[in-house]
């Protein structure tokens, strides 16, 4: 309960907060916490996200790695951060960067297949 004065000095008590409230309007009078089941949803769905996230990667490179085997290896087998060890099988074999590539695009897919929103 809140009393307001006027500008004439009247003096009304109201149950209306003094400041807008969300969702606004005349109609809104509280806002309620929110349910906490819906925020432990929301944050079991970032381990799903990130894998996601991984499996998009493992499709996007498995089929660069399928479509340009010699390109792709190239760019990462020199200078690249610590990547060059795990890129050297496959420099000047592009048959086993294709073969890898495959077993990338399944597993990303079986990956992604596996997430779901709850």
């Amino acid at each position: 309960m809140e009393i307001r004065t006027g500008s004439e000095g009247e003096t009304a008590m109201t149950d209306a907060p003094p400041v807008p409230l969300e969702g606004g309007g005349p109609g809104a009078t509280s806002v309620g916490a929110p349910d906490p089941g819906l925020l432990r949803a929301q944050e079991n769905l970032w381990p799903a996200r990130a894998a996601e996230m991984a499996a998009i990667f493992m499709v996007g490179d498995g089929l660069l790695g399928l479509l340009q085997p010699s390109r792709h290896v190239d760019l990462w087998k020199d200078d690249a951060l610590g990547t060059e060890a795990l890129v050297h099988p496959f420099v000047d074999r592009p048959g086993r960067r294709r073969l890898y590539a495959v077993v990338q695009i399944a597993a990303g897919l079986a990956l992604a297949a596996r997430q779901r929103a709850r």
